[in-house]
């Protein structure tokens, strides 16, 4: 975790932190979490695909508990409304396409691309991500929040770029019903886990 996401973690009696900066061995962060077959689970939400995937799955293999310990990893892609709200939010998605960075394009694609070298579980594999459905309660603006700091957003308005301007906003707001209206969302998401090749 970055030191700025440390800041805002939540304590709780059975986890620990850790901010492990690029200048750390390998070695070192083995030693820092616990040791080798030490870990019974690594999760990722949202976020491997920004990984450098050759390091962090031989530092994976090395902490998982062998045999036994997994590797899950999850991301979403889409977000279901209704037909109205969708097709206004698929125009707004397309949008953003060309301010994605490469790396992105994975999560975008469903991590049907994703390199995962690890024994299957039955919960998703390489080429076969498990699919599913992350149904949300929100309300529009909690809708607009989150898809403001998508990457792509942020990027675009660096460049002077507004994706989410006024218009697009409004559209969005008014197919979904009103910026208060607390709406059933469906996240479109889906799931790779595996253990240790043996």
């Amino acid at each position: 975790m970055s030191e700025a996401q440390l800041k805002r973690s939540m304590t709780h009696p059975r986890v620990r932190y850790f901010h492990t900066p690029l200048s750390m061995s390998d070695d070192e962060i083995i030693s820092l979490i616990g040791g080798e077959d030490s870990v019974d689970l690594v999760t990722v939400a949202q976020a491997v695909h920004w990984f450098d995937l050759p390091k962090f799955y031989s530092l994976v293999a090395r902490l998982l508990r062998k045999p036994g310990g997994l590797l899950a990893v999850w991301c979403y892609n889409d977000a279901v409304v209704s037909p109205a709200f969708d097709s206004a939010f698929k125009r707004f998605h397309d949008s953003t396409l060309p301010f994605w960075h490469p790396n992105a394009f994975l999560a975008i694609e469903g991590y049907k691309r994703l390199p995962f070298p690890f024994e299957s579980i039955g919960l998703g594999s390489e080429e076969k991500p498990l699919e599913l459905d992350i149904p949300k309660e929100m309300s529009f603006e909690g809708f607009l929040k989150m898809i403001s700091s998508w990457s792509a957003v942020v990027t675009a308005k660096d460049q002077g770029v507004e994706l989410l301007s006024q218009t697009v906003v409004k559209e969005l707001e008014t197919v979904w019903g009103g910026s208060k209206l607390v709406r059933s969302v469906i996240y479109k998401a889906f799931m790779l886990a595996g253990k240790v090749r043996l």
